[in-house]
């Protein structure tokens, strides 16, 4: 019998965090009022070790998580088959409005996306970054990961 070709390519658990650690988009997915998926895509960091994102305050995904706080996530790259690479993370999002804890996220994702170092003279455009918007940090309940480089 053969290997299954899911569990060749499932990703360990330091793939999938050297993954996340890189340079990517977040598709994020809630679920609106009438069932559809409101699906978007976000730049996103990391707080007290989860993946967040900051959001305006008004944003319909907040206004769904507020309703429903099931989220999913995906990170993807690739762009053949054999190249085709992804995390999806499912589980619930937590809206966060507390100024520090929101700005220990707006320092991870200003880092990543603007380069270099956070310093003190940056701290006004994390603030203006922040401004009527709130974090939603997702508490991960399921990862399911591929990597179909590893077929070749």
């Amino acid at each position: 019998m053969g290997v299954k070709q899911r569990d060749v390519i499932k990703m360990t658990q330091e793939e999938i965090d050297e993954f996340l650690q890189g340079r990517h988009s977040m598709s994020i997915a809630t679920m609106n009022h009438d069932g559809s998926i409101h699906l978007v895509a976000m730049w996103y960091g990391f707080l007290e070790g989860a993946v967040a994102i900051e959001t305006k305050a008004k944003s319909q995904k907040v206004l769904n998580l507020r309703r429903d706080p099931r989220m999913s996530a995906l990170v993807e790259d690739g762009e053949s088959y054999e190249e085709l690479r992804g995390v999806e993370l499912v589980g619930r999002g937590e809206i966060v409005d507390d100024p520090e804890r929101m700005f220990q996220l707006g320092i991870s994702v200003f880092e990543r996306y603007q380069g270099g170092e956070y310093t003190e003279e940056m701290r006004p455009f994390v603030e203006v970054m922040l401004n009527k918007r709130v974090v939603v940090k997702l508490h991960v309940d399921r990862v399911v990961s591929w990597d179909h480089r590893k077929l070749a």
